[in-house]
């Protein structure tokens, strides 16, 4: 089984630590994991900006350097989506304006092979127990894109539930969006401040040490929250909980 991994823009440049987490729980599993470094940012930001024909040599790129692979397996559900779902659609409109099918032809042969992490663990390694250790209480927070586009469903919760140690607390109102959205908290960070501090009361009511996410950009959202709030409350991605064991458990930075 050849797998790369795909960091992605945002945790390559603020969460290095997730992809980190990501290969050495992989690893840890058996799994032999490539980092093909001509891979770059999926397109999302343009995309959702309404800029479709600047994503097009982002197709390209992804797909040409992830080509070979059985699985490209990344720590988030809102690059898979993106790459799911979007894909197909820019290679479908660009063959309809007839500037033929190069672009269809890439999503179709990537698309199935972009699998989000907890997908992977479970649906084609078939784990749930991964061997964590992680004494700490913790929330999970469900992204959009993981809960709505691509039904990840109980995954994480199965994932988190079989780490040593960790305390599961239930999150009011987790289906609810954070008010990231990408783009949508640029252009409207009033509504997206107030639907992180909701999300934010929520999480705290939980009285756990840590809120967990499958997507740093939420967690990046409404870590900025908790910082400005001076919360008791860690954000940390579900890679990172997976990762730790008791040889090696989490240590928080300060």
């Amino acid at each position: 089984m050849r797998v790369a991994l795909f960091a992605t823009c945002v945790n390559d440049a603020l969460f290095p630590g997730t992809a980190v987490a990501t290969v050495r729980l992989l690893e840890r599993l058996g799994v032999a994991v490539d980092f093909p470094a001509g891979q770059t940012c999926c397109g999302q930001p343009q995309y959702n900006t309404g800029y479709r024909r600047a994503c097009e040599p982002l197709v390209r790129r992804t797909a040409r350097a992830f080509a070979g692979y059985d699985h490209v397996v990344t720590p988030s559900g809102s690059c898979v989506a993106m790459v799911r779902d979007n894909y197909p659609r820019i290679g479908a409109r660009a063959a309809t304006e007839g500037r033929g099918t190069e672009l269809a032809d890439l999503a179709t042969a990537l698309v199935p092979r972009v699998v989000e992490l907890t997908e992977f663990l479970t649906d084609v390694l078939g784990v749930e127990d991964v061997g964590a250790y992680f004494p700490h209480s913790v929330t999970y927070h469900p992204s959009c894109h993981g809960l709505r586009l691509l039904g990840l469903g109980e995954r994480p919760r199965r994932l988190l539930g079989a780490v040593k140690g960790l305390e599961l607390v239930e999150l009011p109102g987790a289906e609810e969006c954070c008010g990231f959205g990408g783009t949508f908290a640029v252009k409207n960070a009033a509504v997206s401040a107030a639907m992180a501090e909701d999300k934010i009361a929520n999480a705290l009511g939980t009285g756990a040490r840590v809120l967990c996410g499958a997507d740093n950009s939420c967690l990046l959202h409404l870590g900025t929250t908790l910082r400005r709030q001076g919360a008791p409350l860690r954000p940390l991605h579900l890679a990172e909980i997976l990762a730790a064991t008791e040889a090696h458990p989490w240590r928080p930075s300060r």
